[in-house]
This record gives C-alpha cells, sequence and structure tokens, in this order.
C-alpha cells in the first residue's frame, strides 16, 4: 500500500483471530513485503482463490485507521478508479505507512523524589543547589536546561544515586501553531472590534437554519452563498460552538495552506487548545503528532486543506468547506479525489452536516442548491451595510495604443495606488502568473524557448537568472543565441508577478512592498509571515497570484488591482470561463473591507466577455445563466457528468494508438459518448507523449465501470493511464 489501481486484497491469518478493520498489517505482495490496512476482517476468501498466502506480522491489536474512514477511503478508490491502497496511505501519518511505530518526541525532565532525604547530608553544595531548585519547581526540570545552567550529567546521575532525585521521560508535542501557522507577531484572524461580529439578520436566519439542521443529527448539505465580506466565517463560527456545546466534533476544510493561518488562529482564539491541523506543510514530526492527538480525541476541531477529509476525528458533527468552489480541492495525483465531494461523502457516513461556504459557488454545487440536493442559504449584504467595491474595468487595447506595448500597468491603477499611498491605505495588485516573463522568443525568426521535456515554454526568473519550466522543474540559463536561426537577440515577452513587483517598486520606490506567489513562499511560515505584515500595516502594496485572492480579510485594503484579468481565457478548457468570474470577483472582495469603501481596477484586452462583466458588476445570478446556457449547449458538466482520461506513452503515435484501442473497447459498451482521442493540449509532460479523450454522459457508474474494464483488458496500460473522475481541468 499504495499500488495504483490495485483492488482489495485475501489473506490468511493463522494461529490468532482475525485483526480488526483499521489495523495495520504486513504482508507478502509479489516478491515484495509491503504494509496493509485491514477492511473486511471477516471476509470469506473469494471462489476463484485457491491458495490465500499468509499474513507475515499484525501491526496492531486495535483499530489504527477508526472504520468510519476506512469505509471512506475504500468509497473513493472505488468512485475515482484508483483503488483503496492510494486513499488508505493519505490517511495514516508518513511514518504509519511504513509500518514504523509512532515516534513522539519525548525530553528528560529532572524531579524531586517523594522520598528524598533531607538535604543537610549533601556535602556538595552544587548538588544542594539543585535539590533546592527542584524544590521550588513543581513538575521538574528538564535536563537540557539544567546543563545550559552548568548542572553536569555526572551530578544528576550522583543524585540519582543517592535517591534524592529521579528521571521521567516525557512525550512533547511538537505544536505547528507557531511561526507556520499565524505568523511572527501573533496575528490572528479575529475581528479588530466586536462590531465587526455583531450579527446581521441574514446571519441570524442563516445560523438559526443550521442550528436547526445540526440538531437533527442527520446528514444533510447547506450551501451558503453570502458576497464577500458577509460574514460567513463568524456564521460557521457560532455554528461550530454550537455543535462542539452538544458534544459532536467539527471539521473545517480551507482549500490552501495559505488559508490555514487564519481560520486556524480564530479556531484557536476561540475554542482553545483542543485544535488541530492537517495539511502538507507540517513536517512529518507534526503530522504524526498532530494525527495522534486527533485520533485520541484530543481534539474537537480540526482545520485543514483536503487531506484532512481523511482525518481520525470521531463524533462529527458538523463538515465545513469553505471555499468551496475553490480548483485547490481537486487532487491532481492519484488518487484524484475531490476534497469538497468527499467531504459531502463523509458527512453522509458520519450522518453529519455539511455546510460549503462561497461568494461564488461552483456550477456543480450551485445547480445542486437549485434542484433541491442542497439547502440554499444567501447573504447578499455584507457586514454593517458596507459597500461593495466599486469596479472600473481598463480596456488594455486603448492603455497599449495611448502608451505603448511595454505597458504593464493602466494610468487608472497607479493614480490610485498614489492615492492610496498618501492616505495610508493599503493596495493588493494581483497577476495569476508567476515568474518575469512567460515567454523568451527570438526576434528574427520568432521561436520560442521551450522546455525539452514538456510541450510549454519556459519562463524567465530574474531573480535566479535561470529560465524555468513550472510542470518539470527543469531550469536553465538563458541561452546566448537562438537554437533555431541563430539569432542573437532573444526577447523576454510578457509579465509575471516578478516583473509587476519590479515594475511597482519603480514606481512608487518608496512603498513597502512585498509578493506572495510560489517562488517568494517556499519556506515554511513565509506566507503567515507576510500576511501578519499585511494585517500590522507594515505592507503598502501586496503583490501576487491567486494566493492572495480568496479567504483574507485586510481592513486597511481599499484598492484591489488586477493585472490581465483575461490571463486563464485562452486555455483549451470549458471551466475557464467560471474560473475567471470567481477569481476576480474573489479579489475585488478584498477591497473596502473595512470603515472606508473599496475600489477596484480591472486590466483586461477582453472588457466585454461576459465572465469580467460579470465580475465587475459581482452579480452571480448573471454569470450563472450565462455559463449554464454554455453547458448545457455543449454538454458540459454539470449538465454531464464527464471522465478525462490521458494515456502517456514514448512517442504521439504510440500514445494515440493506444488511446484509440481504448475507445474502441469503451464504446462497445455503450456507456456514454466518447470524444477523441486527440493529442493532449500540452502534449509532451516531463519526456512522457500524452493522448487524451473524454467519456460524457449521465451514467456515472456505467461510465466508470466502461472505462475500467478497457483497462482492465490491457492490463499493460494501467500504469501509463491517468483516469480523472469529474475533472476541474482538462488541459
Amino acid at each position: 500500500m499504495p499500488v495504483p489501481g490495485l483492488g482489495l486484497l485475501s489473506y490468511r491469518v493463522p494461529g490468532r483471530p482475525a485483526p480488526p478493520k483499521g489495523a495495520r498489517v504486513r504482508v507478502p505482495l509479489g516478491s515484495r513485503t509491503v504494509v496493509g490496512c485491514v477492511v473486511e476482517p471477516d471476509a470469506a476468501a473469494p471462489a476463484d482463490v485457491t491458495t490465500l498466502r499468509d499474513v507475515v506480522a499484525v501491526l496492531d491489536d486495535e483499530p489504527f485507521l477508526p472504520p468510519s474512514v476506512v469505509d471512506l477511503a475504500v468509497w473513493v478508490g472505488e468512485y475515482y478508479a484508483s483503488g483503496p491502497g492510494d486513499p488508505l496511505a493519505m490517511a495514516m501519518p508518513p511514518a504509519a505507512r511504513r509500518g514504523e511505530h509512532a515516534a513522539f518526541r519525548t525530553v528528560r525532565v529532572v524531579e524531586l523524589a517523594d522520598d528524598a532525604p533531607d538535604v543537610s547530608s549533601l556535602r556538595g553544595p552544587r548538588q544542594r543547589a539543585v535539590v533546592e531548585r527542584l524544590r521550588a519547581q513543581s513538575g521538574g526540570v528538564a535536563a537540557a536546561a539544567l546543563a545550559q545552567e552548568g548542572v553536569g550529567a555526572d551530578v544528576i546521575a550522583r543524585l540519582v544515586r543517592l535517591g534524592f532525585v529521579r528521571i521521567r521521560e516525557d512525550v512533547v508535542e511538537r505544536d505547528p501553531f507557531g511561526v507556520a501557522t499565524t505568523g511572527q507577531g501573533g496575528w490572528s484572524a479575529a475581528p479588530a472590534s466586536d462590531a465587526g461580529r455583531t450579527l446581521t439578520a441574514e446571519q441570524h436566519a442563516a445560523l438559526d437554519a443550521l442550528q436547526i439542521a445540526a440538531d437533527a443529527r442527520a446528514f444533510r448539505t447547506t450551501l451558503l452563498h453570502g458576497v464577500t465580506g458577509s460574514g460567513k466565517t463568524e456564521v460557521f463560527l457560532r455554528l461550530a460552538q454550537h455543535v462542539l456545546a452538544a458534544g459532536r466534533r467539527v471539521l473545517v476544510l480551507v482549500p490552501e495552506i495559505a488559508l490555514t493561518p487564519s481560520v486556524a488562529g480564530l479556531m484557536r482564539a476561540t475554542f482553545g487548545e483542543r485544535v488541530a491541523i492537517q495539511h502538507s506543510g507540517l513536517s512529518d514530526g507534526e503530522r504524526h503528532d498532530q494525527w495522534h492527538r486527533i485520533r485520541r480525541g484530543d481534539v474537537d476541531v480540526v482545520v485543514g486543506t483536503r487531506s484532512a477529509v481523511f482525518a481520525p476525528i470521531e463524533q462529527i458533527g458538523l463538515i465545513v468547506v469553505d471555499e468551496e468552489h475553490d480548483a485547490a480541492y481537486k487532487q491532481e495525483e492519484a488518487p484524484r479525489y475531490h476534497g469538497r465531494d468527499v467531504a459531502v461523502m463523509r458527512g453522509r457516513m458520519e450522518h453529519a452536516l455539511v455546510v460549503l461556504a462561497s461568494a461564488t459557488p461552483s456550477l456543480e454545487s450551485a445547480v445542486n442548491a437549485e434542484t433541491g440536493r442542497y439547502d440554499l442559504l444567501r447573504l447578499t449584504r455584507r457586514v454593517l451595510n458596507r459597500p461593495l467595491a466599486e469596479v472600473h474595468v481598463v480596456d488594455m487595447r486603448r492603455e497599449l495604443a495611448a502608451r505603448g506595448p511595454e505597458a504593464t500597468l493602466s494610468a487608472a491603477l497607479l493614480e490610485g495606488i498614489a492615492a492610496r499611498l498618501e492616505r495610508h491605505e493599503q493596495s493588493l495588485v494581483l497577476l495569476n502568473r508567476r515568474g518575469y516573463a512567460p515567454v523568451i522568443f527570438c526576434r528574427e525568426c520568432g521561436a520560442t524557448v521551450e522546455c525539452p521535456h514538456c510541450s510549454v515554454t519556459l519562463t524567465y526568473h530574474r531573480a535566479a537568472r535561470r529560465m524555468r519550466c513550472h510542470y518539470c522543474n527543469f531550469s536553465s540559463a538563458v541561452p546566448g543565441k537562438c537554437a533555431s536561426c541563430g539569432g542573437a537577440y532573444l526577447e523576454r515577452s510578457g509579465i509575471g508577478t516578478e516583473r509587476l513587483e519590479a515594475d511597482l517598486r519603480a514606481e512608487f520606490p518608496q512603498a513597502r512592498i512585498a509578493r506572495v506567489d510560489r517562488d517568494t513562499v517556499r519556506r515554511r511560515g513565509a506566507v503567515a509571515r507576510v500576511l501578519a505584515d499585511v494585517a500590522r500595516g507594515e505592507i503598502d502594496i501586496l503583490v501576487g497570484t491567486q494566493m492572495i485572492a480568496k479567504g483574507h480579510d485586510f481592513p486597511a485594503v481599499t484598492l484591489a488591482g488586477v493585472v490581465a484579468a483575461d490571463v486563464g481565457l485562452g486555455r483549451a478548457d470549458f471551466r475557464v470561463g467560471e474560473r475567471t468570474f470567481q477569481l476576480l470577483t474573489q479579489v475585488v472582495g478584498r477591497a473596502g473591507r473595512g470603515a472606508i469603501a473599496g475600489e477596484a481596477i480591472v486590466q483586461t484586452l477582453y472588457p466585454d466577455h461576459y465572465s469580467i462583466q460579470a465580475a465587475a458588476a459581482q452579480d452571480y445570478a448573471a454569470f450563472f445563466a450565462r455559463e449554464m446556457e454554455f453547458r448545457r449547449a455543449m454538454h458540459y458538466p454539470p449538465d454531464v457528468a464527464l471522465i478525462n482520461v490521458v494515456v502517456k506513452g514514448r512517442s504521439l503515435a504510440t500514445a494515440l494508438e493506444d488511446a484509440r484501442d481504448l475507445v474502441g473497447r469503451i464504446r462497445g459498451r455503450a456507456a456514454g459518448q466518447v470524444l477523441g482521442p486527440a493529442p493532449a493540449p500540452r502534449e509532451k509532460i516531463k519526456d512522457e507523449f500524452r493522448a487524451q479523450f473524454f467519456v460524457k454522459g449521465t451514467r456515472r457508474r456505467a461510465m466508470r465501470e466502461a472505462v475500467l474494464a478497457a483497462l482492465a483488458a490491457r492490463p499493460d496500460l494501467r500504469r501509463r493511464t491517468i483516469v480523472d473522475i469529474d475533472p476541474v481541468s482538462v488541459t
């Protein structure tokens, strides 16, 4: 475990009762020995199996994973066509997957013995001083602390022999609630004043409805659709208090690690130390300790990213999926599950209330609410009746014609930032593309510099003075001449966040500017530190990618600028309109959340595109109607179900040939409409060529079974075929 695509296997347990569901076992698999998890302890042997192999070792006498988590992982493996091994492995700490024992960190503590002799019997002054120190400090003193004070191990050893002191080993949990969570300075997301926590009439109505639903202790899913700044977080915070008071627990999911500082900080400020966090940014030791705290029942609230949906928390009464629309909830590696949808299934299994919260709900969730599958609660006003930001759309075609092709910042945006600096307010500027220049091309022949391993152009990063592929991480120095024609003039074209930051520094040299993207926040705790600086007013202009566009609440930000708002519209993906609308609406919603009204300036080459127009008007209903018209006409989700199948090969011809074979087998089962195969939009990734086809229809199970049956007939293709159920991206 994990073994891609492998189903459940049966083994014998000789000489003892079968271990319980959720226990780990070490079993033979081919020529290897692997760690597995018991799913069905009393299952009968399959009829087609003549000889069962024996379990090598039983690692747990009690369930290591709660049975409910085992059931969830098995469901994920089946629904997403990955097999149960990957999701079961994701549900465990890294060391546990390898069958290792729990590795808790311990510290040696020196304490006074209960029957210690009178200190007067000691001759050495140093020994007497140590004993007196321990008498004054209840609970003992760490041996390391004594060593720093000059107390040697020989002194301690002699006191132990004389019966004055004893040494114990204390477990010390690694605490992730430090810089990595809240940032230096202890930034908390708690509102600055009680005024912001006074519920509006809409919040009261939503909270009352959700409390009634929670009290029913039955599965239910509610979409909480509230405009940016309407106080959705305050609603589910108070709902969490209500659920905890009833003796049940709470699971809160956020789409990205960058959002855990605010949510986890707020939860801990409210519920104290009985809060745990789970995400991939923690060290293995922190993940281990947090996981075991949850498993022991020492916490009431778990906050984490998509993988936290597998947290071993029991007696769940409430699951919150914050920013439920976010594509980051979809895992792009096996198992390719969607954290939001798995959360809904876990709620069903746990008989819990599931709340999906967003200002820009996914079309899937909106349709489920429209058809009555989900309950719907709306928050149409901001707290304290603060107005939504006033949005101005700048046509960059006119700007470029007037100011030249090198203009990256419109006059309106520059004037807006200058005005905020003068008034000591903050600005946020978003460009959803990192690096300095996304394209390097030859001015003589027009050839672009591409990754040798992927069908993408290399992005120039000025700070590193290198070109980098954002898919395989290949990097190279900028060549001195064109590889195609030998020309000596290579042009850096386009703009990324690195160049945007440089341009802003040139325009506003006195401003305090910070950038948040994957290049600047590689170090642990970096995001939290920057956000803490913004919250304390130590940053004037925050530049970044979509990482800064959602979930954050900075009252002093009164201007939100968007550069290249249309950057994603050219992708070969049916969701580009939805993603553009969501991103723009979210970033516009960062402005004016405090006492001062906000403004947003959106720069685009396509000002008339319906997604940009709807985002500027902050009109979800208008966008939903237009986008659903397109989806229904083209038969794309949520109108139908979709499976994206990518077949990899040493050459494009091989990949296409294998894909055609699978397509023929699937069409023979009449499970849905099959489109393709064709070369994938990114034809080559990491030296593997990719062919792609889609299966569309309304019979999800039949479609999935048809794809799996085709792969079963071609087992040689299983390891080089990606099956993505309900994809959020088809590129």
